[in-house]
């Protein structure tokens, strides 16, 4: 499940990308402009995210925090999609331009947890697709893909930019949108193995935090 992810791209270079592309008109919710719009190589949990929901024909914009607190007073950061009516559902589009993962060590002994990087193949950033509840989000889950499956057992439901619209109109049939994507659709930078740094290309290279003490509902 994800924990961590990135949005490497500054809110002023996205909301440009979006007005080149002459698609769905952009706003911010009730004109409030956050202080904050660089870019974020590593947002955690209770971290705020820019989430967008499609009010008429404009996406409305948000800094929200990540993850709502649970009956058991643990993070509802992670949400499965499996099986699930989501058309009461406060939608959200969760901007990303990459995700981590964490998985056991192979070598013996080895505490911290192996660390990968994944990005969207051909896309400089994605959405991830999520719900708000208590005035904060979380992403949903799914099968993951041939792409990450190796490293994890679960996958977040990321869409690719020119499908996001489908989630938020639920235009797009469930199976569709949370089906787990082909192999090809994400590329995978590894950050640690075995307890040793690989890339430090990553603002961070922080342990990984084991999934059974973690919310995944």
């Amino acid at each position: 499940m994800c924990n961590e992810y990135a949005r490497e791209i500054a809110l002023a270079k996205f909301l440009d990308d979006l007005a080149k592309a002459r698609q769905t008109p952009f706003a911010w919710k009730d004109g409030r402009i956050p202080n904050d719009l660089d870019a974020k190589p590593s947002l955690k949990i209770r971290d705020p995210g820019l989430v967008l929901r499609l009010s008429g024909d404009t996406l409305v914009g948000e800094m929200l925090p990540w993850a709502w607190r649970g009956p058991n007073g643990k993070p509802v950061f992670n949400f499965r999609s499996e099986g699930r009516d989501f058309s009461a559902s406060d939608r959200v589009l969760i901007l990303a331009t990459g995700f981590y993962e964490h998985s056991a060590p192979r070598k013996p002994g080895v505490k911290l947890m192996d660390r990968f990087f994944f990005t969207m193949r051909d896309h400089p950033w994605h959405w991830i697709a999520g719900i708000v509840k208590d005035d904060a989000f979380t992403m949903l889950t799914t099968e993951p893909g041939p792409d990450v499956a190796p490293y994890h057992k679960r996958s977040i439901v990321a869409l690719t930019p020119d499908a996001g619209a489908g989630w938020l109109t639920l235009d797009r049939p469930a199976f569709d949108v949370f089906a787990p994507p082909p192999s090809g659709t994400f590329e995978m930078t590894p950050l640690r193995r075995d307890g040793a740094s690989i890339s430090q290309d990553r603002a961070t290279n922080a342990p990984g935090t084991p999934g059974d003490l973690l919310a995944d509902l």
